[in-house]
């Protein structure tokens, strides 16, 4: 009888030592998955944009120079990247569409993409376009306020790589009333704004500038 007590009590405090652990086992397997369910804080994907516009686009040691203005001008189309395509399609570090590409003589798309000193040629030769077709506005508004805007040959020229010659020319003949807005809301004041004051004198005008 003494030896069925003493087995009894062996498989009393065996089974209460085997439900305490498992009470135990569970009660921290709860604990780890609340900590691991519990919702997360959704990322922000725009806070390196965000900080990005709050920055000077232009390296300070390149001021104001043409340098200056090419990588300025380069870093809000792209962040500086030859090889990327837009999702309009818009190619390079300049953001050529296929009509700047055609009047500059370019005559592979891929080989552009491919090729950052075809990119670089060829966006001077716009730039020469732009400064030809744009001359008598350059003379008769640089230095005025249109728009709100205090308009410099290099922010027209800007513009004009933007919005094209055309749309900048509406633009300045109506002081501003006129604008321009592309398919992502980058408008024409904004650009004469953002990209006032550079030097772009060596740019020559010349109305068949080609690669």
């Amino acid at each position: 009888m003494g030896k069925q007590v003493l087995k009894l009590n062996f498989l009393i405090a065996v089974l209460i030592l085997i439900l305490s652990f498992g009470f135990s086992y569970i009660k921290k397997t709860n604990d780890v998955h609340l900590v691991f369910s519990a919702t997360p804080q959704p990322l922000k994907y725009d806070v390196a944009m965000t900080h990005e516009k709050k920055e000077t686009v232009n390296p300070p040691f390149l001021g104001k120079s043409f340098n200056g203005f090419k990588e300025a001008l380069a870093h809000s189309e792209s962040r500086g990247n030859y090889f990327v395509v837009n999702s309009l399609g818009y190619m390079g570090k300049y953001q050529f569409g296929a009509s700047a590409m055609k009047a500059v003589g370019v005559t592979s798309k891929e080989e552009f993409l491919n090729n950052p000193e075809i990119q670089e040629k060829a966006f001077e030769a716009i730039l020469q376009r732009n400064k030809w077709i744009l001359r008598d506005y350059i003379e008769q508004y640089s230095g005025k306020t249109v728009g709100g805007v205090k308009v410099t040959e290099s922010g027209i020229l800007a513009a004009a790589h933007l919005a094209g010659a055309r749309n900048v020319k509406r633009f300045l003949r109506s002081y501003g009333e006129q604008g321009f807005k592309d398919a992502f809301g980058t408008s024409i004041r904004y650009y004469m704004s953002k990209f006032a004051g550079y030097d772009v004198s060596h740019i020559k005008p010349f109305r068949k500038a080609r690669i």
